[in-house]
């Protein structure tokens, strides 16, 4: 096809740069008149300096990550935004072996239990404090991620102050197998399939599912810079119809076991086809012998309107900025979830295609035990439960009365 247009985009290895890899290796970037060089990068480091000098026209990234640096949080500020999130849920927060088996002596019903809570943790930690021993180490894969802030919440609900009981670090994604085996850290949360490559390896033991925590909680998102955005509207338009696609061939049920075998490859996520599988095809199992649902919401690219920018995400995200500390009450959080995540442009691209998008830029979390429909869309679109476990609703509407609800946060110190 003669008149392609170059462009390199950025991505990590892990399951949820799938929307990029399919659009290239399925020839959807090629049908939009692009030719785009994928570049693996080592860390989320990396991507946000690399698109912000542009040398990478645009990247796989974190969800808070645009906002983060948007508000000079992360980096040299650089306006950015988010015209199309990437997926749905994907990652879980793991232990160690000897962390569960300890959880496990302090509080074996607790360990049964699914959603598991934290509280056996909190037992574990209590009775270190009591011993003197030093605090537990969790990694996570950067300051601004959902990962961050799933671990903190989920530690807080059962009475862990994050910040003064635990110690949390900072570890690129594929790297944290490797740091939890050499017993440097003891658990962490990142997305798959790194969960299942400690498991199948015998390091640790999945706590809860990002799907258990909130059942369509945000992960990652396509992310450029606003001057970039201005200067090639119409090819930042072709590259999401072809992300857009990317995503609902990806999340075709007759279609994981070909995307599994795509992201293995050494070119991408780079690890064992059967590893990247387990949290393509089904759920990976929680420890061995303890298999997970046979369900494909563990990781979700398309269906639910995946692929939308939700502003309510923006604002979620922004408030567990605020709840932590990382932003503070001066803080316009309406202002900035309208600057960084951009649906309008999400929109355009779907109408190209005749593919329905939501009318609405924002919707109320945790309303819903069971599957719903979205009417408020250019046709009528499934959703899928939204719950939190602990059973919390979160309105958009009101950040700052959500991020002071909770016990544990540094906007009740």
């Amino acid at each position: 096809m003669s008149g392609l247009r170059d462009f390199r985009l950025g991505f990590i290895a892990l399951n949820d740069c799938a929307p990029l890899v399919a659009a290239r290796e399925k020839g959807f970037f090629e049908a939009e008149g692009l030719r785009v060089e994928l570049s693996r990068e080592a860390s989320w480091a990396n991507i946000r300096d690399k698109v912000a000098m542009g040398a990478l026209d645009g990247a796989h990234m974190l969800g808070p990550l645009p906002i983060a640096v948007n508000l000079g949080l992360s980096g040299e500020r650089t306006p950015m935004i988010t015209p199309m999130s990437l997926n749905l849920n994907g990652s879980a927060i793991t232990v160690s072996k000897a962390l569960a088996d300890a959880m496990r002596a302090a509080d074996p019903e607790g360990m049964a239990a699914r959603p598991r809570t934290a509280d056996p943790l909190a037992r574990v930690v209590a009775a270190r404090r009591q011993a003197a021993a030093p605090p537990l180490t969790f990694a996570v894969v950067f300051p601004f991620s959902v990962h961050n802030y799933e671990l903190r919440y989920w530690m807080a609900a059962a009475g862990i102050d994050p910040d003064r009981d635990v110690r949390i670090t900072a570890v690129p994604p594929a790297r944290m197998n490797a740091r939890l085996a050499a017993g440097d850290i003891d658990g962490f949360c990142v997305s798959a399939p790194w969960n299942a490559q400690a498991v199948q390896d015998g390091h640790g033991e999945i706590m809860i599912y990002a799907a258990e925590f909130w059942r369509v909680g945000p992960d990652k998102v396509f992310g450029v810079t606003e001057a970039w955005a201005e200067r090639n509207p119409d090819a930042l338009r072709a590259m999401l119809r072809a992300l857009i696609q990317a995503a609902a061939w990806a999340d075709e049920p007759g279609n994981r076991a070909e995307l599994a075998t795509i992201l293995a490859h050494e070119r991408y996520v780079d690890a064992p086809e059967e590893v990247v599988a387990r949290s393509l095809v089904g759920s990976p199992p929680y420890a061995p012998g303890e298999p997970g649902p046979d369900s494909l919401d563990y990781i979700i690219y398309h269906r639910y309107a995946a692929s939308f920018p939700w502003r309510s995400h923006a604002v979620w995200f922004l408030t567990q900025m605020l709840r932590w500390g990382q932003i503070g009450p001066e803080v316009d959080i309406a202002a900035a979830a309208e600057a960084a995540y951009r649906p309008d442009l999400y929109r355009e691209a779907a109408a190209d295609l005749g593919a329905p998008a939501p009318v609405v830029d924002e919707k109320v979390e945790g309303l819903h035990s069971g599957p719903w429909m979205l009417d408020e869309a250019t046709a009528p679109i499934a959703m899928a439960p939204d719950l939190f476990f602990d059973g919390r609703k979160f309105d958009a509407g009101q950040p700052q009365k959500y991020a002071a609800g909770f016990e544990i946060g540094r906007t009740r110190r």
